[in-house]
């Protein structure tokens, strides 16, 4: 179901009292917008929400209002929408959700009360970066690129007949999806296969884009990943079966100190596991198609790997 935040953000914008309008949008869509801020932002009870909320309702945003009155983003979202409920065979009701953050994440995925929730942030995505609001000015063209790789994760997290670790883990926390705490709890080996998996289903959804904008790499960083892969997959697999929160930091997430990302002497380029799951996952997609990748076990996605490989060889 798409659910479109927009509006009532513009009509923050068209407040006299721009902050304190901020803080009523935000307590109408709490529980969608605390589960944002939480996994994506800070924490929203601290004091530091105020100084961010503030930036976010003052924050010029022409660049917003021009990539609007040429872009139907509505459109895009619907469109990505249906294509990915007809290629993942969907059989759970997924949100989709137009929104514009706080600078944070360009695109991420939720889970609120058991239901998934994939959005897209519209500061992003208007062509023109922006210091003010974070903006990375990315062309609205890949809305529902980064939409159809959110909407993998939410049916891989919620669909009755995921058989992955993280949907296991979602159940346990009462249907509420945490960044951190499945970080912590879930293997390397069923990050880095999650996020090859929404990758790949970004490629079959919006084709045509250049190979580094679907993992969201430069293209230096992408020339880079593709040199360092085989020692990169090899320290993969060496922890594929571990949990800690620092490996799903060291290879899947940006921001991170070049000591945090040393393997083997080598400093590995941010978010790498990024390719390295696409390429793990490519066999089980190509043999068993995208709806049976996107609900199996990491394990099962690594035996057909391993299958092909020896059948390659052979």
């Amino acid at each position: 179901m798409l659910v479109n935040l927009l509006p009532d953000f513009l009509a923050v914008l068209n407040s006299s009292d721009r902050v304190d309008a901020y803080h009523r949008y935000y307590e109408s869509h709490r529980h969608r917008l605390a589960a944002y801020w939480h996994n994506y932002v800070l924490d929203p009870e601290t004091p530091h929400f105020t100084e961010v909320a503030r930036m976010a309702a003052l924050a010029d945003r022409s660049d917003l209002l021009a990539m609007l009155e040429r872009t139907d983003v509505v459109a895009l979202a619907r469109g990505a929408e249906a294509q990915c409920a007809a290629l993942l065979e969907s059989d759970v009701d997924i949100d989709v959700v137009l929104m514009v953050g706080v600078g944070a994440a360009n695109a991420g995925e939720l889970v609120v009360a058991g239901r998934g929730v994939a959005f897209v942030c519209l500061e992003h995505f208007t062509g023109v970066s922006n210091d003010e609001t974070q903006g990375l000015g990315l062309d609205p063209e890949l809305i529902p690129m980064w939409l159809a790789h959110e909407m993998a994760h939410a049916v891989r997290y919620t669909s009755p007949g995921s058989r992955s670790e993280l949907r296991m883990l979602i159940d346990e926390a009462d249907g509420y999806y945490s960044y951190w705490e499945t970080g912590r709890r879930a293997s390397l080996g069923e990050h880095v296969v999650n996020e090859g998996l929404a990758v790949e289903v970004s490629r079959m959804v919006s084709p045509g884009h250049a190979a580094w904008e679907y993992f969201g790499y430069a293209r230096r960083q992408f020339a880079r990943v593709r040199e360092l892969e085989a020692s990169i997959s090899r320290a993969i697999l060496s922890d594929f079966d571990n949990a800690a929160l620092g490996l799903r930091l060291r290879y899947l997430s940006g921001g991170m100190s070049d000591e945090a990302r040393v393997v083997d002497r080598t400093v590995v380029p941010e978010r790498a596991g990024y390719f390295v799951g696409s390429r793990l996952v490519a066999p089980a997609l190509a043999m068993n198609g995208a709806a049976w990748a996107v609900r199996a076990a990491a394990h099962e996605i690594i035996d057909v790997a391993e299958s092909s490989a020896a059948a390659a060889s052979a």
